[in-house]
């Protein structure tokens, strides 16, 4: 989930973060109230989950009212490669002497997180020749890295101690807020030195965002996953092909990264809680089936509260109602698990003694 602007900016200032001043708002009306609050002259910038906002013109200067009449309406009737807006941010001008970049992102294949940083800001930085890298594991940025970084992008004074501060802190907001990417781009030198956030990117990783109430906020949700809610369990759509289904949000979880650490994309996180029926469950697979990408379901079920069983009469219902036509693999354990798998012999559901056996298959069985 890639948050816009002024919702990465909440993130930013509940970490004392320094930014401007700024407010969204989604209409003209709200947009006159929120000008009058925070005073000429301002930036309105378009909300929208992708770049080239300021190419395109969607950030506009405003200097008056009349100004404002003219611009806000045509930034918000702006299409910017393909998205219209979402919300506008009425930020207050800045006053800036130098643009700089800084980002800390998760790096999988090395498993640990990375900072990229920048003395030019305000340009892709995949064009800027000058990048500072470094890794710094799965703890916070210490005191030695942040100032080693200020010192490599050739700052002192006041702007060093200003990015030490704002490096920790987005490392902090990444750590406990599980991101994939976190970025300032530009982070500002203001003309008395110290820096500031003028832009925000903030990009969650999908498969954690459960463990976070506080970001549900930000989650558009699809129908599928309005529906899961409204029959009383948890559904996210991910962009994989096997559906992953168990009990209990740590499970699937652990399930979801197993199944990434060998290879397979999960195509969406379902727990289906531990108030299942077979009613509750089979409505769980009539959603999955309305997934067109999935090509697998891969079941990890530890029988508790929920019996096992339970979960079988569901894929035996589904099957005789032809709601499924995919394979199924499936780990059954603990409460009535032999009974259920039993009653799942000679069906399309293939049973494995261990969740690893029943991810290599499901692997396997969906590249075919």
């Amino acid at each position: 989930m890639q948050l816009l602007e002024f919702q990465a900016k909440e993130l930013f200032r509940e970490y004392g973060i320094s930014l401007l001043d700024s407010i969204s708002s989604t209409n003209i009306e709200e947009g006159k109230k929120h000008a009058k609050q925070l005073g000429y002259p301002f930036v309105i910038k378009i909300q929208v989950p992708v770049g080239g906002r300021g190419k395109a013109g969607g950030i506009q200067k405003c200097q008056n009212d009349d100004e404002f009449d003219i611009k806000y309406p045509q930034v918000m009737d702006l299409e910017i490669k393909g998205e219209k807006a979402r919300a506008i941010l009425l930020e207050k001008m800045a006053d800036i002497k130098k643009e700089l970049y800084l980002s800390i992102f998760l790096n999988r294949s090395k498993r640990c997180y990375t900072i990229i940083a920048s003395a030019e800001g305000g340009v892709e930085i995949e064009s800027v020749k000058t990048q500072i890298i470094k890794e710094i594991g799965l703890g916070d940025v210490s005191d030695e890295v942040a100032k080693e970084v200020a010192k490599e992008m050739g700052l002192e004074g006041i702007t060093a101690e200003g990015v030490v501060d704002t490096l920790k802190k987005l490392s902090k907001l990444t750590i406990e807020k599980e991101a994939e990417l976190v970025e300032i781009n530009p982070l500002a030198i203001m003309q008395d030195d110290r820096v500031m956030a003028l832009d925000g990117k903030f990009v969650t990783d999908d498969n954690a965002n459960f463990r976070h109430d506080e970001l549900q906020k930000y989650q558009e949700r699809t129908e599928i996953e309005e529906q899961a809610e409204k029959s009383g369990f948890s559904l996210v759509e991910l962009d994989g092909d096997i559906a992953v289904v168990g009990n209990g949000a740590g499970l699937v979880m652990s399930t979801l990264d197993m199944l990434s650490d060998n290879g397979g994309k999960p195509a969406c996180f379902l727990d289906v809680g531990g108030g299942a029926t077979t009613e509750s469950v089979y409505e769980a697979l009539t959603l999955i089936s309305k997934l067109d990408r999935v090509k697998g379901i891969l079941v990890n079920l530890y029988g508790g509260i929920v019996k096992t069983t339970v979960v079988a009469e569901a894929f035996l219902k589904a099957y005789e109602n032809n709601l499924i036509d995919i394979p199924v693999f499936s780990r059954l354990k603990g409460t009535e698990s032999e009974k259920a798998k039993e009653m799942l012999q000679g069906s399309r559901t293939n049973i494995f003694d261990s969740v690893e056996e029943a991810i290599n298959a499901a692997v396997m069985g969906t590249k075919k």
